[in-house]
């Protein structure tokens, strides 16, 4: 069983910066691409950023030079760091990771339970 354990969230104002961590555990063989998603109440849950297992990127337009992406393979981890946070970023953030489990041809996506980060002065 794969699990997905977020933390660095929380409140920070305007301008400010966090960093979140994800974390997976279990049983697996590798795991694929890794990514951070958002949830503000009243919106669908968007992607913020993206990275595969060699390194490559992709972003949310809007957090393009504020926030950056990166992993730790030997760890099983990922990283979000905010910086220049706005009060529309404001959201639970989930991690998200394509894992191959017990075979090299299948994938399976995996959740993290969310970290709530808040952006207020």
């Amino acid at each position: 069983q794969v699990r997905l354990v977020e933390s660095g969230g929380g409140l920070v104002q305007p301008g400010g910066s966090l960093r979140l961590s994800c974390a997976a555990s279990g049983s697996f063989l590798s795991i694929n691409a890794m990514g951070w998603y958002r949830q503000a109440p009243g919106n669908e849950r968007e992607l913020v950023a993206r990275i595969t297992s060699n390194g490559a990127t992709n972003y949310a337009d809007s957090v393009k030079g504020r926030f950056t992406i990166s992993r730790d393979n030997g760890k099983n981890t990922v990283y979000l760091q905010m910086n220049s946070l706005k009060p529309e970023d404001a959201a639970v953030y989930y991690c998200n990771a394509q894992v191959f489990e017990t075979t090299m041809t299948t994938l399976y996506i995996h959740w993290g339970q969310g970290t709530q980060v808040t952006v207020s002065s």
